[in-house]
């Protein structure tokens, strides 16, 4: 019998929104938050881990694949399909189970992008709530991806779901230490991915002169002009930042919940021994809203340096990933 690491948390019994750092809230016009409440803390290192088993048999995989830097054939990076990381697959290059059971994703500068359009390399699964079911199709509003909760009736009911909450916990290893000042030692760790837009990339970042690294985030409305919307949580994503004073070293454990429900993004990074750090953002005027906006999570490595020497690399061991929609 597999023996899955994740804790499945169920969006309907969260609460609408809360803050509870003392980190302060920010948005992009003003909001009503309730009286919040305390967030219950993802496991750290979640028991029954195998360091001989492969991720799918640790994991619950059932409704990710996976893209690696290698020739899809076309140029492009080749896509390990649901069923086949479903079947015991590792790759010792780029994604394997560690020593004490992690899921381990390493990805290094040089190798094929998803497109031919992408400058950054990624190790990283995106959700496929169809599962193995390829009759359904990957884009668009179907089973195989979710919506916000303001979307219009029509699309929630064509989308597998709205709304939706992912967990990770995790331990990034290692970040890049060539390349130019402004991209050396950043990594994208998890994502809401949109038709053509992120409304949240969520970066760790470690200069090479500093113990401690940053995490903060991006969050890109689809109004087509590039207006990203950078949110620091824990030190600063500067290129020229001093060592972040309460930041996360390389083979610390952390936590991280990202999570949407109508149009209020919520990020927590949870830290033992720490206060969780917590901010929101509203997403009304962000354009998600609309008929025709469909969402999937990601997660993994998306290394963030394409200067760097071609073996230098990023590395970040997963001790729990999971998931959840609200469905209808």
């Amino acid at each position: 019998m597999k023996r899955y690491a994740p804790i499945v948390f169920t969006i309907c019994s969260l609460v609408m929104l809360y803050s509870c750092s003392s980190e302060e809230t920010t948005t992009e016009e003003e909001m009503t938050v309730e009286e919040p409440q305390e967030p219950q803390e993802p496991d750290d290192t979640p028991d029954g881990l195998d360091p001989d088993a492969a991720p799918s048999e640790n994991f619950d995989l059932s409704t990710w694949n996976l893209s690696i830097p290698e020739d899809e054939g076309d140029g492009t990076a080749l896509n390990i399909t649901v069923a086949e990381i479903n079947n015991k697959y590792q790759n010792n290059k780029y994604f394997y189970t560690a020593d004490d059971g992690g899921m381990v994703f390493k990805c290094p500068v040089a190798g094929f992008k998803t497109s031919l359009n992408t400058k950054f390399t990624r190790v990283e699964f995106r959700e496929m709530l169809r599962g193995t079911n390829t009759n359904i199709r990957t884009q668009g509003i179907t089973k195989n991806n979710w919506v916000f909760g303001t979307a219009p009736e029509a699309d929630k009911n064509a989308a597998y779901g709205y709304d939706g909450e992912m967990n990770a916990s995790l331990a990034v290893n290692y970040v890049t230490t060539t390349g130019d000042d402004n991209q050396v030692g950043r990594v994208i760790i998890g994502q809401i991915h949109a038709n053509d837009d992120e409304p949240i990339r969520l970066y760790y970042r470690k200069l090479p002169n500093n113990t401690l690294g940053s995490i903060y985030f991006a969050h890109e409305p689809t109004d087509g002009n590039g207006s990203e919307q950078w949110y620091d949580m824990i030190g600063s994503r500067s290129s020229s930042a001093s060592n972040p004073e309460d930041g996360i070293a390389l083979n610390e454990k952390f936590s991280y919940r990202i999570r949407v429900i109508g149009d209020v993004l919520t990020v927590i990074i949870f830290r033992e021994g720490k206060d969780n750090v917590v901010k929101s953002i509203s997403m009304i005027n962000s354009g998600f809203n609309v008929g025709g906006q469909y969402m999937y999570f990601k997660a993994g490595v998306y290394n963030q340096n394409s200067t760097g020497d071609g073996d230098d690399y990023v590395q970040a061991t997963f001790y729990e990933l999971d998931k959840s929609h609200t469905t209808n």
